[in-house]
């Protein structure tokens, strides 16, 4: 197996992974709030990881600048989702944070002028109308009009985590610095651990019952949410454009739905069953499509 599928099937796990846990967090933050739960999780990360990694973060100090660059987007995402979630609706919210899709190939033509070919393009598309239909219901709709501090709050978050998708793949792969992914990884989670736990007590009034709910959304989260998912993206994007990662995460509100679906029963209409078909549909047309018809040029 070469080591770009096994990026690609790692990044589709670590999706998968961020759309299961979401009905654990919704869970649990009936009983603890949001900000301290976000530091909590990342804290327990950033000792998993410690201890996961050990000797090969020797020579850690090389890596701190880029590593602290993206913890610092990784944080600014959390952050102003997490915020713009108290004036806005979760479907608007998961729908604007599905925006990065599009924003990663757009920054990285603006800004380093590197263009994505047109079948990830279509690729994008389709996953961008299929995030519209899968998390927008029936008739809200969304316009200019009808923006408001939260769906702001929101965007700001989708341009956080455009860049965090951006800078780890400039810090990891080997055609940019090519530092260690373990450096970046276990740096970017303790940069956010840091800020979460300086800014949750001033911007949130923090409560928490502990419940079975918290500590297995903590545990599962802070090691497999967090620790593992962002170790593996540290690792695929050494080998994977940021476009082509940006178009895999879109599958996370998909997986989000069916594990609503399978657990809680929630109903999944014919529009979110188009929505979801669509994002598949986007990221097949990128991903295979258009690797098999790059190899074929390069040929």
């Amino acid at each position: 197996m070469s080591r770009s599928l096994k990026a690609h099937i790692l990044l589709v796990l670590a999706t998968l992974v961020w759309g299961a846990t979401f009905v654990l967090i919704k869970a649990a933050l009936a009983d603890i709030s949001a900000l301290l739960f976000n530091a909590m999780r990342m804290a327990l990360a950033s000792v998993a990881l410690a201890i996961i990694f050990g000797s090969r973060l020797r020579g850690l100090r090389r890596s701190l600048p880029a590593g602290i660059l993206v913890g610092l987007f990784l944080y600014a995402g959390y952050e102003f989702q997490t915020s713009g979630l108290r004036f806005t609706t979760p479907s608007r919210s998961a729908f604007i944070t599905g925006l990065s899709v599009v924003l990663v190939p757009v920054f990285m033509v603006l800004i380093f002028r590197r263009a994505a070919s047109l079948w990830t393009w279509i690729g994008v598309a389709l996953a961008f109308v299929g995030l519209y239909f899968l998390t927008i219901p029936g008739g809200a709709g969304l316009s200019l009009a009808s923006l408001n501090l939260g769906d702001l709050l929101t965007l700001a978050c989708a341009v956080a985590f455009a860049f965090q998708i951006i800078s780890v793949g400039r810090a990891t792969s080997h055609d940019q610095q090519g530092y260690p992914f373990e450096h970046i990884a276990f740096v970017q989670v303790a940069t956010a651990a840091v800020l979460m736990a300086i800014s949750f007590p001033l911007l949130e009034h923090p409560h928490v019952v502990w419940s079975a709910a918290v500590i297995w959304a903590i545990t599962i989260t802070g090691i497999l949410a967090t620790a593992v998912a962002f170790s593996i993206q540290a690792w695929s994007q050494q080998f994977l454009p940021a476009t082509h990662t940006a178009l895999i995460f879109a599958l996370e509100p998909v997986f989000a739905s069916l594990t609503s679906w399978l657990l809680l029963h929630e109903h999944l209409g014919s529009r979110a069953l188009l929505g979801g078909a669509l994002i598949l549909s986007g990221v097949v047309m990128a991903e295979v499509i258009g690797a098999r018809s790059e190899q074929l040029s390069a040929a």
